[in-house]
């Protein structure tokens, strides 16, 4: 499969690197503005053609996909245009910054029959599909509740708050692990750094089962955190990807009614263990995946509903981040 990239900034070169070294694909086109970014680019892939102009990849009739890591508001534009060209399209996460934009690309998608697959990366994690694995073999019982920490003394941005940066990955996780959508969405979040631009965000998301979740975003914080934790009516469970050997991590934690004493529980501590965590690097795997389901025509893991649908819980999580500051005051 011949696959070309367009953007070479932060992400887009990770996403050349693995492309280029899957044995099933040919990285074909490298495209960026900038020049320097090409010429950076070109050293480690020189078997790739450098362009500044997305044009000649969608006039490239030997091309199959097209990769898109640019700047997250140019996302749902440039893959429509990719798609109507005839392209299979990979793009960056999130798809679009509103649901409407993202319902436009999965439409350009299926009229024009082609992949479309959103970078939803810790989907492909296999600490994460070990942890879904867990608790959908009703290992730790009825999930109560998860909560999601992703923290770190990070990069500042201008153009997007910490609910879009670092929310977008969250939210994928928890709403694979739900597998249903949220029919309530609550954000708080304050700008310390720049005005106007949440630096720490929570989130509270209720769904229809009953099931909840809290996500705590912040790119100011002394800790470097990475970790979803899931808690059941039997067991317990956390993925922690700062963890180097004990990714996903079991606790026979809970609550048992006592038998001596009609409605009463007990507290239970027992074992705790750790299954085994392929090390495989989740990029690769999801590129992988990419190149299969273009062979083969399959739906993608992180297909257009799953992009759509992340994209209108973080709306909705962005409606609300508004809507608190005008909060009634204590």
């Amino acid at each position: 499969m011949r696959v070309g990239i367009v953007g070479l900034g932060y992400w887009g070169p990770n996403l050349a690197r693995n492309f280029d070294r899957l044995p099933d694909a040919e990285l074909r086109w490298i495209c960026d503005a900038s020049e320097e970014a090409r010429a950076r680019a070109l050293a480690q892939l020189p078997g790739a053609r450098p362009t500044a102009d997305l044009d000649e990849l969608l006039e490239d009739p030997d091309l199959d996909a097209v990769v898109i890591a640019t700047h997250v508001p140019s996302h749902p534009v440039l893959a429509t245009r990719v798609l109507e060209a005839g392209k299979h399209c990979f793009v960056e996460k999130p798809l679009a910054q509103s649901a409407a934009e993202a319902e436009q690309v999965a439409d350009a998608a299926r009229s024009a029959g082609r992949v479309l697959m959103v970078g939803h990366l810790l989907e492909y994690h296999p600490g994460v599909q070990k942890l879904k694995e867990i608790a959908d073999s009703g290992e730790l019982g009825d999930i109560h509740y998860i909560y999601s920490n992703r923290l770190n003394l990070g990069k500042l941005r201008a153009d997007e708050n910490a609910l879009w940066s670092l929310g977008a990955h969250d939210v994928s996780v928890v709403l694979r692990l739900a597998g249903e959508e949220p029919i309530e969405a609550r954000a708080v979040g304050e700008s310390y750094m720049r005005d106007g631009v949440e630096d720490v965000v929570f989130c509270y998301l209720r769904f229809e089962s009953g099931l909840a979740a809290h996500l705590h975003l912040s790119w100011l914080d002394p800790h470097k955190e990475r970790r979803f934790t899931v808690v059941g009516s039997k067991r317990m469970a956390t993925f922690d990807d700062m963890e180097l050997e004990r990714k996903v991590t079991v606790y026979d934690k809970g609550f048992d009614q006592s038998f001596q004493s009609y409605g009463e529980y007990i507290a239970r501590s027992g074992d705790i263990w750790s299954p085994h965590v392929s090390n495989e690097e989740p990029l690769r795997i999801e590129c992988a995946h990419f190149v299969e389901c273009v062979r083969t025509g399959s739906e993608p893991r992180s297909g257009p509903d799953s992009g759509v649908r992340v994209v209108r819980v973080l709306e909705a999580l962005q409606r609300s981040l508004e809507e608190s500051s005008r909060a009634a005051a204590v």
